[in-house]
């Protein structure tokens, strides 16, 4: 006999899956879809950057889409943003490790739905859009421009006069406000870059909605995944919310050795960049009167803690941004479970958090958080 699932709504009960004819049966507690809803609903409503006076102005937009393929942000016009940043790679490069001037560090992340996060960067060295834009610009092992440089070449360049319908005369600014511009529309287009609606999206507004008919669509295995994603896997602690992100920083039990000889402190480097830039929210270059989200920098203190903790990447499209990790080293989502299923906790900070403990689960329960995974790509 078909087992059934019964789901509470309100004050009333739903029941299903008898009768030959059944779809899937649903799975789930309503305990556990109070947890689902709580990962939508999809897309997020959107909100202005206060400090971009350009964020959300269609002509920046337009001109930040334009500046991100040419390559004048370019030290020596041989590279451009979508160098490294594909569109038709969900906007990363498909490498471990990005291919700058030199092997760098650290794996390319999509660009997608960053208009949700508070930090930026694997190791939070930002606290806004526009300065992380503004970071490979002036990088010299990725664009390796300078402001001087690049104001000159956006003289002669064919966006000059988009350019200067939106901040004035390029002449009258110093090298540095115009690298910032630059990355100001830079910003302002990359908040546009916000990904569908999933079948798990699908799934989670028609529990919302009561609609079990089309809830039953929802694979089992997927239901499955995701009962172990919110409950003994502990995953949403860290990956919450719409954008499956709770936007910090923290340690995955990763290694920190980059080579033999040169170790990536993540956070704690990230801290220390942040701390020194003048580009923050509670820098001169933010418009913000305000200065309303400076509170997150000026309250920051680097610990050692901190050292090899990274950001907690969104997982939507997820199955389409292999490889995984702040170094690219786990190739396929399958190598991502099982990290977290086998998890060295020797790896892990003695003072940090206890979150992470390895959980022996079964071949067929990896393959179910797998399967559910793949739900969260439009």
């Amino acid at each position: 006999m078909m087992k059934c699932a019964v789901i509470a709504f309100g004050c009333a009960l739903w029941v299903f899956g008898s009768g030959s004819g059944a779809k899937a049966e649903l799975l789930l507690t309503p305990d556990e879809i109070e947890q689902v809803l709580s990962h939508g609903p999809w897309p997020p409503e959107y909100a202005l950057d206060p400090s971009n006076r350009v964020s959300g102005n269609p002509a920046a937009i337009e001109l930040g889409e334009a500046l991100f393929s040419d390559p004048v942000l370019s030290s020596d016009g041989a590279m451009s943003c979508k160098t490294c940043h594909a569109p038709e790679m969900e906007f990363t490069d498909g490498q471990p490790r990005a291919m700058g001037r030199n092997l760098l560090d650290r794996n390319t992340q999509a660009l997608t739905n960053l208009h949700v996060h508070r930090w930026f960067g694997w190791s939070g060295s930002t606290d806004n859009l526009w300065a992380q834009s503004l970071l490979p610009i002036l990088n010299p092992e990725e664009l390796a421009s300078d402001p001087a440089g690049l104001k000159d070449r956006l003289g002669a360049s064919d966006v000059l006069a988009d350019f200067e319908a939106l901040f004035g005369v390029l002449e009258t600014q110093e090298p540095v406000e115009v690298a910032v511009n630059v990355s100001k529309a830079l910003a302002a287009y990359q908040e546009t870059l916000v990904t569908n609606q999933t079948p798990f999206d699908v799934f989670r507004d028609a529990l919302d909605a009561g609609d079990l008919a089309l809830a039953s669509e929802y694979p089992e295995a997927a239901q499955r995944g995701l009962q172990i994603f919110i409950g003994e896997g502990q995953c949403s602690f860290c990956h919450s919310g719409p954008a499956f992100t709770n936007g910090e920083l923290h340690d995955a039990g990763m290694p920190y050795f980059v080579t033999e000889t040169r170790v990536d402190t993540g956070r704690f480097g990230g801290l220390q960049a942040l701390l020194e830039s003048p580009f923050t929210l509670d820098g001169e270059f933010s418009d913000d009167p305000e200065r309303s989200g400076a509170w997150a920098v000026r309250g920051v203190t680097p610990l050692h803690s901190d050292f090899g903790t990274f950001r907690v990447p969104g997982l939507r499209n997820v199955a389409r941004t292999a490889p995984y990790m702040h170094d690219g080293s786990l190739a396929d989502l399958d190598a991502v479970v099982a990290h977290y299923n086998t998890i060295d906790l020797e790896r892990m900070h003695a003072d940090g958090e206890a979150i992470l403990q390895p959980l022996g689960l079964s071949d067929a329960a990896l393959s179910d958080i797998v399967a559910f995974l793949e739900t969260l790509s439009d």
